[in-house]
């Protein structure tokens, strides 16, 4: 399984261009994920436009989530938006429990961040 991590980013311009490629990738069985969702100007644009498997939720709203009820408001209508779309959601910057036990009772598929585990070199990832 291969995975393309995309950021809006580099969708922007050849907007054609860029939705052929992707359907191409996923014609060989690559899946494409988006990240960093919510931080760009159009993001719902694009999961509508693109043919994408997962949105990966932007760590500054799972930060935010602690503090405010509007981005538990927004994770949850992210997380809702895509299941509907049939992607998988992953949610980045994990780094509390209270984090990851609401982001589990909101439905997120995935999880990332330092709660659940540091980045470690290539070469030390097969010990992990």
């Amino acid at each position: 399984l291969l995975e393309l991590e995309l950021t809006e980013s580099m969708l922007m311009g050849k907007v054609d261009q860029a939705e052929e490629m992707l359907r191409r990738l996923k014609g060989l069985g690559v899946t494409i994920a988006l990240d960093d969702f919510g931080t760009g100007y159009s993001s719902f644009a694009y999961i509508q436009h693109f043919p994408i498997d997962t949105l990966k939720v932007d760590q500054t709203f799972v930060r935010a989530m602690l503090t405010g009820e509007s981005a538990v408001a927004i994770v949850s209508a992210i997380i809702a938006v895509a299941h509907s779309l049939g992607m998988r959601v992953i949610a980045e910057g994990v780094e509390m429990e209270s984090q990851r036990r609401q982001l589990v009772d909101l439905g997120c598929d995935e999880l990332q961040g330092y709660l659940l585990g540091h980045p470690v070199p290539g070469a030390d990832f097969v010990t992990v």
